[in-house]
């Protein structure tokens, strides 16, 4: 997320990235929408063309999954009057942060680094090669600043490329910041120079929506978010973020859940400078969640000895933690050396490398983990991937507001994914207020638990024969559930990944 300091701009959202104990400065430069241009939501295409009437606007550019569109409008209020426009509101206006991401090479040295420490402290190099390869069956998508496809580590993925911005292949990233996120969610571990990201083999979709400067508009977030579900991604990562949402992004966050997309977020740098929620993150994880239930991952930032890092905001919203402070990465040809400072890595014999610090860099590792999880077990919900992640991170089962349930343990998510595997599969699904519950396993009886808000669990079935049950729950609330399979003394033998739901306290628009 954006460098340490106060962002007071309502809707303004940061590129994730930290200038952690850099010697460099900068200001933040709010970056505003064109006067005249509004973002609408409409109920159909008809109710569009009145709006552009009534307004005497023309469209700028329209997401019709969302139904939504921005327009340029010389009476923006008069759309208001306009029968089936749902809402008028200004893009949400971002911050583009520049001041360094990049600590400093003597600070790396004085801390004793490995190159690629990061690879270590989430147990990756214990996950089995056969995962790594397995991993090529599922895509990441990095909505960012774009990328440097010529970085090794990159370029052996062949990413898949796209520019929302031109509708183009091309994704030059002059900002940095896209490219090194890249790398750690989907580095190639095969290609023999350079850094591996956490991701195995996994196909790489890298999506520009951000300016060279780093700015967003939550239009720019929303039109990522749409191609990368319409082309086959399975994860997204959104290193960006805010203190407010919008309409427009909470439509997004649905469009990629509701398609079965797991979308990971960082949770923001700002805990010195008032500690804010920040969106996305906490429409994926919402706040008083206390870590349970969700519809994604909202990560915060650790240190190399596990510790929170101090810039990485803390509260209920927070998910789960990946090492983010001095971790190794690409860093982009076209970035400035002096907010990237490039660093030589011993044997390499091309790309540039560098250190970075930020939740912006956590978020990607999770995402590549996510990966590895999905590789073990194809069968999972992007929910139960979520809850693995959770359930076998460092804080085993325990959340804290400062790392959720701990930092990220890759080789023991996937242990427990493979073990699901071959025990008890609960999936479902949420409309409202109501779930619908499955399963499967090699049993005549089964039990199915429910915790609320991290209570005490509770039996809700108890040696049943079905496989399938529907429950209306109260609103406002976290929810999991858990199915275990009895043997024949009626003990349990295998046990599900939990499956998660929270619950809206207002009535859902989904």
């Amino acid at each position: 997320m954006g460098p340490v300091r106060a962002v007071t701009a309502v809707g303004t959202m940061v590129v994730l990235a930290v200038a952690a104990l850099s010697a460099t400065q900068g200001r933040s430069n709010a970056v505003r929408a064109p006067e005249g241009r509004v973002v609408v939501g409409y109920a159909s295409a008809a109710d569009l063309t009145a709006a552009l009437s009534a307004g005497h606007a023309v469209v700028v550019r329209r997401l019709a999954p969302l139904h939504v569109a921005e327009l340029r409008a010389t009476d923006p209020g008069a759309l208001r009057h306009v029968p089936g426009i749902r809402f008028v509101q200004r893009p949400a206006a971002r911050v583009s942060a520049d001041v360094a991401p990049a600590v400093s090479l003597a600070l790396s040295a004085a801390s004793g680094s490995a190159w690629e420490w990061q690879y270590a402290a989430i147990g990756e190099a214990a996950v089995p090669d056969a995962v790594l390869r397995a991993a090529s069956s599922v895509r990441i998508a990095v909505i960012d600043t774009g990328a440097d496809v010529t970085a090794p580590d990159l370029a052996a993925k062949s990413p898949h490329a796209y520019n929302t911005r031109t509708g183009t292949a091309d994704v030059r990233d002059e900002n940095g910041h896209g490219t090194f996120v890249a790398s750690l969610a989907a580095g190639s571990v095969t290609v023999g120079d350079g850094i591996a990201g956490s991701g195995g083999d996994a196909q790489l979709l890298i999506v520009k929506s951000g300016s060279s400067s780093g700015a967003f508009t939550d239009m720019d977030e929303a039109a990522g978010i749409i191609y990368a579900v319409d082309h086959g991604a399975r994860i997204i990562n959104l290193s960006v973020g805010g203190p407010a949402t919008s309409t427009t992004e909470r439509r997004a966050i649905g469009y990629a859940v509701q398609h079965g997309v797991l979308v990971v977020a960082a949770v923001g740098n700002e805990h010195t400078a008032g500690n804010p929620v920040e969106y996305p993150a906490a429409l994926l994880q919402p706040a008083g969640s206390n870590g349970v239930g969700g519809d994604g991952l909202a990560v915060g930032a650790s240190t190399q000895t596990g510790a929170r890092a101090f810039f990485s905001n803390t509260g209920s919203w927070v998910s789960l933690a990946a090492p983010g402070e001095n971790v190794f990465g690409d860093v982009s040809q076209l970035s400035s050396p002096l907010l990237y400072p490039r660093t030589a890595l011993p044997g390499s014999q091309a790309g540039l490398y560098g250190y970075g610090s930020g939740t912006s860099f956590a978020a990607p590792q999770v995402a590549g983990a996510a990966a590895l999880v999905w590789a073990a077990n194809p069968s999972l919900t992007a929910q139960q991937v979520a809850a693995i992640l959770k359930a076998t991170a460092s804080g085993a089962g325990h959340w804290t507001p400062e790392l959720g349930f701990g930092v990220i343990d890759v080789a023991a998510a996937v242990a427990r994914a493979q073990a699901g595997a071959a025990g008890v599969l609960l999936s479902g699904d949420r409309v409202a207020n109501r779930v619908h519950l499955t399963w499967q396993g090699d049993a005549s009886a089964y039990t199915l638990s429910l915790t609320i808000d991290a209570h005490a669990p509770r039996l809700v079935l108890t040696a049943t024969p079905l496989t399938t049950t529907s429950l209306t729950l109260p609103r406002g609330h976290a929810y999991s559930f858990t199915v275990a399979a009895l043997d024949a003394a009626g003990s349990p033998a295998a046990t599900s990944v939990p499956l998660t739901f929270s619950v809206p306290a207002v009535r859902s628009r989904r």
